[in-house]
């Protein structure tokens, strides 16, 4: 609908109506406060916020959800990044001793961004995407959210779509969070396999045996690979195309090929004469030969900026940011529907604050007598936050956002019951 298409002039006016009275931050203060199991927890975390004309502020901290709010709405940031939580009040570090102020803990996160794809999709370059391209982020959840649990045991995953072209996972598990820089970095090293520069032709190089890690990440890739490489993005058509995918493979392999080529123009009949060569060589040569598996790999695996999961002090977008160019919010993706989730469909700002204005039908006002009633203004504000984000769009993703927090709040009633076991053992 027309009224709804974003425009970026409007975002000064549109951001006081959305920190007002859409963002969710009573669902926000719930998961970064972490059922208050460690003290400050909340109070030491930092916030950093892009104002307009790129005005960047960081070391923002708040000790309430109440602090949080005012400040948020007085300055009406046009990004949000949340970083580490520090040894003291980040807002305060210019006070404390230095070397002192430390970065002690924060979420294992990934951010996955479509540009660093661009090598390898015909459809989009640079910061567009579109339905074909996407299922490449497809993937990625695929792979990473099943080696993530599967591998090393993390529970508490919160995939969020950036807002225009990408994905960020936030591992909120206790164990994650404590994680040193060099576990980080082992971890982020441990699901690379896409290696080398825009200089690297070979991006993907399998040894013997295939570690088990990867034949998973393979199933995966197995399932996609046939309607997104070789029908969307028709690697095995143009010639072009084609030089880059025998450009991995042996060369010996590579001028059979090329003959076969001619007489066969069929992307899926071409792609089987590949994979007969890669079979052919398995049985007789000494060493693997996987090149099949590795063309597979280098075009649909995921591509991580590993600086961003390395890094403790690492500030990353928070999610129900808006996204200044799209003016798409920045939503936590529900894994049962990854499939057909269309980040297109995800609402901009200008959307759900229209709906804000459109009469419901057969919604009542509120009688004055009845607000008179209410317990309380703070209260009665809450209340009409949640019933006016419920009236959007954006309903569906907050939902998602409380579903992921009800998962992470069984564990910290746990925790707490520990506690207090272990503190009445005297």
């Amino acid at each position: 609908m027309p009224s709804s298409d974003y425009d970026s002039a409007s975002l000064p006016d549109l951001l006081p109506l959305y920190y007002r009275r859409l963002f969710p931050f009573s669902q926000y203060h719930r998961w970064l406060n972490y059922g208050g199991v460690q003290k400050n927890y909340f109070q030491n975390r930092e916030f950093s916020f892009t104002l307009k004309d790129d005005i960047y502020v960081r070391y923002q901290s708040f000790t309430t959800q109440a602090e949080l709010e005012k400040e948020m709405q007085k300055m009406n940031p046009y990004k949000i990044d949340i970083g580490a939580i520090y040894s003291h009040r980040p807002n305060q570090h210019n006070t404390v001793k230095s070397g002192s102020f430390q970065a002690l803990e924060k979420e294992l996160v990934f951010d996955i961004d479509m540009t660093d794809y661009d090598d390898v999709r015909s459809c989009c370059s640079a910061a567009d995407i579109c339905s074909k391209c996407w299922t490449l982020m497809t993937i990625a959840i695929r792979i990473l959210d099943r080696a993530l649990r599967e591998d090393f045991g993390f529970q508490h995953l919160m995939w969020v779509y950036s807002g225009r072209r990408g994905v960020h996972c936030w591992v909120c598990d206790e164990a994650a969070r404590k994680l040193s820089v060099a576990a980080r970095s082992a971890v982020a090293e441990y699901l690379s396999l896409v290696k080398g520069g825009e200089e690297t032709v070979k991006k993907v190089v399998l040894t013997d045996p295939i570690h088990p890690f990867i034949r998973e990440s393979l199933t995966v890739v197995e399932r996609y690979f046939s309607h997104y490489a070789l029908q969307e993005q028709d690697i095995l058509g143009r010639k072009e195309s084609v030089d880059k995918v025998l450009g991995l493979v042996p060369e010996d392999v590579r001028k059979e090929l090329q003959q076969h080529f001619q007489n066969e123009k069929k992307p899926e009949n071409r792609w089987k004469l590949i994979k007969d060569q890669a079979s052919r060589k398995q049985a007789t040569a000494k060493k693997g030969q996987y090149f099949e598996k590795e063309i597979m790999l280098q075009y649909c695996y995921p591509r991580l900026d590993v600086n961003v999961s390395k890094g403790v002090n690492h500030l990353l977008k928070s999610p129900f940011s808006v996204h200044p160019k799209t003016g798409r919010i920045s939503v936590p993706m529900d894994l049962k529907e990854l499939d057909t989730f269309d980040p297109f469909a995800v609402p901009t700002i200008s959307l759900i604050c229209e709906e804000l204005d459109r009469p419901r039908a057969g919604e009542e006002e509120e009688k004055p007598e009845e607000a008179k009633e209410m317990e309380n203004e703070k209260d009665a504000a809450e209340r009409r936050k949640i019933r006016d984000y419920k009236r959007t769009s954006l309903a569906k993703y907050v939902k998602t956002f409380d579903q992921f927090l009800d998962g992470m709040a069984r564990s910290w009633k746990g925790e707490l019951l520990r506690k207090s076991d272990l503190q009445k053992e005297f």
